[in-house]
């Protein structure tokens, strides 16, 4: 028999398919918190998968729009929390308009991902079929034709989500990696991360969805043939191999002892101050007696060293010298790690700032500072300064610019080397890869919240369990409203605060010195696959 390779298309309307598509990014969306339904990201890619086959370029970004708006416009809809925003002197409508605009520009800077995700694998795979528009002599031939070219498809689908999803995180924008679905619940898989960070579990979910797709698109339109179904069944035996192996891999990396050593008695105060006042005389007052009674209270209990969240303190640290607090300091000898602000004059000796972690000594002096390096855009600056700049003159209340910090600093403490991560910080595995590799042995993350509900929370707490594990490190975690948190290297979640609550924890952390796959060698697995989908495609391409 002589015959051509040809994928049909999916009968189904394109207003159903368009549906469809927004349905399983949907069903992705309910992955993280608040739902936590985090097993349908095993399945929630598939339906986009089965609909980008044998598509017009047109049709294909507006499925993957339209799954990409599911996604990320559901899982980061607390971003509308910002709103209201009258503390800032912003109007009740135009703070309204600003939070949707974040939020759906957001949303769409995701689903740009998918939709590059989805001109890739179209591309490519329509190039493949292009080259390989050979006549077949028998019908084997074609069958396992047909198999090799949908394996190959999910190789080079799995290579290009890694790769997107590596470039966004190299970005100012990034929070909703498909790794994070499984945060802080599936801690077998979330061991993977390891080996190659966070890209190790995106694959694995990617591949999973993928394979499950290509089984379903190679049993139904091809009834005429029975051999081509017996063989579409090696594709799900694959995925369910895959998922269930990735597992006991996990499971097996679980079980492993930590060996804790050199011990560390750690101290959090989780001030909960609101964000309306927190930058006005009413929130440092309050924040100064909050801060000044927690720390004296661990100091009292005999802890090694109190940890504070971002902008404990909303002041620069050149005043901390007359505070109360660090008369406490003075008096009661236990280290502190202090959210406060840094200065920073530029080359025209104008003032900029610093959101920065400082390590206060037992006598008062300021041993180091990690300065903030990833700010959050149009929060902690605005881009395209030169353009609109004036802006942040009207509404900060500092009345000055917030500034990054150097992307090569470390942080040195009376105990080592930490690993610092400051609020947004938490959402980029590399920030923190980069200072496990230079030494660092525990993890000290601040953050605010304050301003959302838990949902954000939720998230953030779900961000850090994920770098505890990729970096194997302890890591104590201090908001100023919660989720504040103590998380061992394997993820768990020893102790976690209440939100929107006064609370004051003492906990033990370990220090370590391992240093995993992922930290010596960074994100290796994503230039495997890159590389195997190259060559592999040559190959066809020459046949």
């Amino acid at each position: 028999m002589r015959s051509r390779l040809k994928f049909p298309p999916i009968p189904l309307s394109f207003s159903v398919k368009i549906a469809i598509a927004f349905a399983g990014g949907i069903l992705m969306g309910l992955t993280p918190a608040p739902v936590e339904a985090f097993p349908l990201a095993w399945i929630s890619l598939v339906p986009l998968w089965m609909l980008i086959e044998n598509v017009t370029f047109r049709e294909g970004i507006l499925y993957a729009m339209a799954w990409g708006l599911g996604y990320h416009g559901l899982a980061l809809f607390w971003i509308t929390g910002i709103h209201p925003m009258t503390w800032l002197g912003v109007p009740w409508l135009g703070s309204i308009a600003i939070a949707l605009f974040c939020w759906l520009f957001i949303s769409f800077w995701g689903a740009i991902l998918v939709a590059f995700w989805t001109m890739g694998v179209r591309f490519l795979t329509k190039r493949y079929l292009r080259l390989n528009k050979r006549e077949f002599k028998y019908k084997t031939d074609k069958e396992i034709e047909i198999i090799k070219a949908r394996g190959l498809r999910v190789l080079v689908g799995v290579a290009l989500w890694c790769f997107l999803e590596a470039l966004w995180s190299a970005g100012p924008l990034w929070w909703t990696s498909l790794s994070y679905t499984q945060s802080p619940h599936n801690l077998l898989i979330l061991q993977l991360t390891q080996l190659s960070g966070p890209s190790t579990v995106t694959a694995v979910i990617v591949a999973v969805n993928g394979l499950i797709a290509e089984f379903i698109l190679s049993y139904f339109p091809f009834r005429s043939l029975q051999k081509q179904k017996r063989n579409g069944t090696i594709l799900l035996a694959i995925a369910f191999s895959l998922l269930v192996g990735s597992h006991a891999l996990g499971w097996i990396m679980y079980g492993r002892s930590l060996n804790n050593e050199k011990p560390i008695q750690i101290g959090i105060i989780q001030g909960n101050i609101p964000n309306d006042i927190k930058l006005f005389e009413t929130g440092l007052q309050r924040a100064m007696e909050r801060y000044t009674r927690g720390y004296e209270q661990l100091a009292d209990r005999g802890v090694d060293a109190v940890l504070t969240p971002e902008g404990a303190l909303p002041i620069f640290s050149s005043r901390l010298s007359q505070t109360p607090f660090y008369k406490s300091v003075l008096n009661k000898g236990v280290p502190v790690w202090l959210g406060a602000y840094g200065e920073k004059p530029d080359k025209t000796q104008r003032l900029h700032y610093t959101n920065s972690i400082l390590t206060l000594t037992e006598t008062g002096k300021i041993f180091s500072r990690f300065d903030k390096i990833k700010l959050v855009p149009l929060g902690e600056y605005i881009p395209f300064e030169p353009v609109v700049g004036k802006i942040i003159d009207r509404l900060s209340p500092l009345n000055a610019h917030m500034v990054p910090g150097d992307s090569q600093q470390s942080f040195d403490t009376p105990f080592g080397k930490a690993i610092v991560g400051i609020c947004y910080e938490s959402a980029f595995s590399e920030h923190f890869r980069r200072q496990a590799a230079r030494g660092g042995e525990f993890i000290l993350t601040a953050s605010n919240n304050a301003h959302y509900a838990k949902t954000m929370p939720a998230q953030h707490h779900a961000q850090d369990v994920l770098r505890a594990v990729e970096s194997d490190r302890w890591a104590a975690r201090a908001t100023n409203t919660g989720y504040s948190g103590i998380v061992d290297p394997h993820g768990r979640t020893l102790w976690r605060s209440g939100i929107n609550t006064y609370e004051i924890y003492a906990a033990t952390i370990y220090r370590r010195a391992t240093r995993t796959l992922y930290v010596r060698w960074g994100d290796w697995l994503m230039w495997i696959l890159l590389g195997s989908s190259a060559i592999a495609l040559t190959i066809e391409s020459l046949k």
